[in-house]
């Protein structure tokens, strides 16, 4: 009973308690209202205050993130944009010196799991700083063939092209010695001229409407090279013959991966280049892949690498292997198919397995001193020693090429009277997917 009557109490009175605590706003009428109002307007409370300097340090940050964002906009203005003809540097066009990715094409069946795993990815990222150096050169190259191809017309010298060309790539590149420049001389070759012909010193061969020219010219960072090449005809006659090389070698470039045999790459681009027929002059030609020309690895400051990519089924079983770099091209033709040493030579390639060798002439020293020193084991041509203020260098030259040091590179031709056309990628094997570096918008 006792306990009982205490709890009734306890119970009462902490009605009470609820009763008095919510009474007060009862009791207080019109006039105390307003006073509270003025009170509360007058002295905020510490919730009130911590609001309004909450509110005052979000309107401080968002004034200082729009200043932030003003001064990004401003610094985003200062990248200035390419000139024309082009003479901005490509590395102050991308001050993140971080360069565009090429094309990225995935890997089929076997290598499907590439794509995701990371493991491979990890690898990719170690080999960041090279992808960075060859796609800043195959940006270079893209900006330089978009100005020629704006240029180029009819009646202009081949000697004049080439050197636009080429000082157009020293600018872009910021050429400077062995670490950034020129990979190999321009190839202007004409016609049934398929390959590794450029003008000498002196050449007065003049661009004409009918002509079919190959133009293929390389570009390199730290002897990260690229390798890259197009056909110009003015006259649309010859189309089916460009687009047959372009297309046999965009299916070189999708056949090829890692482990694929360099011989089935090859079959893929012949079925694919021999689809075409060409009309020239009223004659249907058959369109033919060259067969003892050759797509190929490349190397550091080594245009050559050792592997070879047939253009004709039948090659070797040889694989391409992950982390390799290959260019990728093609050559159609209306002749024979085969191509032969033929003109005089412009192109020369110190070679890059050529020890120490003991020269007996001064001369051939001297010129060998000039190689080594500003191209290495990159090829060059004879404009190229001219304009470093080299003369009466030929016999130095042959001496140099008898001796086994330099390997001389001439014209590679096709039968008089037929034409040739050639498309060249570089592309590179990553390890999680293909790149096709030299990729642009035209072709």
């Amino acid at each position: 009973m006792h306990s009982r009557a205490s709890m009734m109490e306890n119970e009462n009175l902490s009605t009470e308690a609820c009763v008095e605590e919510e009474e007060p706003p009862n009791l207080v009428n019109g006039n105390d209202v307003e006073k509270l109002k003025d009170l509360s307007i007058s002295h905020p409370t510490n919730e009130e205050s911590a609001e309004v300097s909450a509110a005052l340090q979000k309107d401080e940050a968002e004034v200082v993130k729009k200043k932030k964002k003003k001064s990004k906009s401003k610094k985003k203005k200062e990248v200035p944009e390419q000139t024309d003809p082009p003479s901005i540097p490509v590395v102050e066009l991308f001050p993140s010196r971080e360069f565009p990715e090429g094309e990225i094409q995935q890997y089929k069946d076997d290598n499907l799991w590439r794509t995701t795993s990371e493991e491979k990815r990890e690898l990719e990222r170690l080999e960041k700083p090279i992808y960075n150096s060859v796609r800043q050169a195959a940006e270079v190259h893209r900006q330089v063939r978009k100005y020629i191809k704006s240029i180029l017309k009819p009646g202009m010298l081949m000697i004049d092209l080439c050197e636009t060309l080429e000082n157009t790539v020293r600018k872009l590149i910021s050429e400077n010695g062995l670490q950034a420049g020129i990979a190999f001389p321009t190839g202007c070759s004409l016609n049934w001229v398929a390959a590794h012909w450029t003008p000498n010193s002196g050449d007065k061969t003049v661009l004409q409407y009918d002509d079919v020219m190959k133009l293929d010219f390389g570009t390199h960072i730290d002897g990260h090279i690229i390798d890259c090449a197009f056909t110009v005809a003015f006259n649309p006659m010859f189309d089916p013959l460009l687009e047959a090389s372009r297309e046999a070698t965009n299916t070189g470039i999708k056949e090829s991966g890692i482990d694929v045999r360099l011989c089935d790459v090859g079959a893929a681009i012949q079925e694919v280049m021999e689809s075409y027929e060409v009309e020239i002059n009223g004659k249907v030609f058959q369109v033919k892949s060259i067969r003892n020309l050759n797509g190929h690895s490349i190397g550091s400051y080594q245009i050559h690498a050792g592997k070879s990519v047939p253009i004709v089924k039948g090659g070797e079983q040889t694989k391409m292997e992950e982390g390799e770099f290959f260019a990728i091209e093609t050559f159609a033709s209306t002749g024979k198919g085969y191509v032969r040493e033929d003109l005089e030579c412009s192109h020369y390639m110190k070679n890059f397995d050529a020890g120490h060798i003991p020269l007996r002439l001064p001369r051939a020293k001297q010129l060998l001193a000039t190689i080594n020193k500003n191209f290495s084991t990159l090829a060059f041509c004879r404009r190229y020693l001219d304009r470093l203020g080299e003369t009466k260098y030929l016999m130095a030259l042959k001496n140099l090429c008898d001796s086994g040091i330099v390997q001389p590179y001439p014209p590679l031709c096709d039968v008089k009277g037929s034409y040739v056309s050639q498309f060249e990628h570089t592309i590179l094997l990553r390890p999680t997917c293909k790149e096709v570096i030299s990729r642009g918008d035209d072709y």
